[in-house]
């Protein structure tokens, strides 16, 4: 068999006993690992988490997110390798690969791997039709680059990121650094010409320097209160010279796992890639 069906063959005994739904998304209620995962935020990531393990399989090539949610995936995944598992991750950010390392999880690059079977990461907003916005922790185009590159993307969340409306959230837009004033005037209009005004302001560290991403770009963070298209406005962004990437996951997420106070659920979505 070759590895390509191996692969496919793979995640679908890992979805084995989930039903097709109606689109946009079907969501599937699955009974809670731990009975109490309601008590704070961290033990919701976590559940989530535990849910995401169990579609690792063994001989998979999984792509690693960055932020405090995934590190609680990536903490169990390094108990699962120590316990025999075997896999290759390729990290999405310089934090998640030390991290990674430092439990003995086997490493690769992209370059080295090809197409991942499965990337795991969290978000800042999911909506309904599992368009996301990423970026908060400030990965957002080596995580992008890792889920387009990967068969099936899954995002785990505590509730509180489920959203009807994306846009609460700053939305982060990875600039670069030589004309950014120039830049940050065209995301600005972008933003109004898309129907969602609203400042971008330059990411800054603790001591007030600008933030500088993995690439060696800056970060914008664009506050829009409600996005009423979010297509619209990532191919309006996509359009400026001076932006490297935008934090809109628009049809790469295949799968949200959700944990809330009733316990965690899984949300399908109705297609997969290709993503903007």
């Amino acid at each position: 068999m070759s590895s390509k069906c191996w692969r496919a063959r793979a995640w679908v005994e890992a979805l084995a006993g989930f039903a097709k739904r109606p689109q946009p998304a079907k969501t599937l209620k699955t009974p809670a690992h731990e009975p109490d995962i309601v008590t704070t935020l961290e033990d919701r990531k976590r559940a989530a988490s535990a849910r995401a393990i169990e579609f690792v399989q063994d001989g998979m090539r999984v792509g690693l997110g960055t932020g405090s949610t995934a590190r609680h995936f990536i903490e169990m995944l390094g108990a699962r390798v120590r316990d025999g598992l075997a896999v290759v991750a390729v990290p999405t950010s310089e934090a998640t690969r030390a991290h990674a390392a430092g439990l003995g999880i086997p490493l690769s690059t992209l370059d080295a791997t090809g197409e991942l079977d499965l990337a795991v990461d969290g978000a800042d907003e999911i909506a309904p039709d599992l368009t996301a916005i990423k970026g908060g922790g400030g990965a957002l185009l080596w995580e992008k680059i890792v889920a387009a590159a990967s068969a099936r993307m899954i995002v785990i969340a505590d509730d509180t990121k489920w959203v009807p409306v994306l846009g609460r959230f700053p939305l982060p837009i990875e600039v670069a650094s030589f004309g950014l004033a120039a830049t940050r005037r065209a995301v600005e209009a972008a933003t109004a010409a898309a129907g969602c005004p609203g400042p971008a302001v330059l990411r800054r560290t603790q001591e007030g320097h600008p933030f500088v991403t993995d690439g060696g770009h800056h970060l914008l963070d664009a506050s829009l209160g409600r996005i009423p298209d979010p297509a619209a406005l990532a191919a309006r962004l996509a359009a400026i010279p001076g932006v490297v990437e935008h934090g809109l996951f628009i049809g790469l997420v295949t799968a949200a796992i959700i944990a809330g106070p009733e316990g965690v659920r899984i949300v399908e979505a109705k297609a997969s890639k290709p993503s903007i």
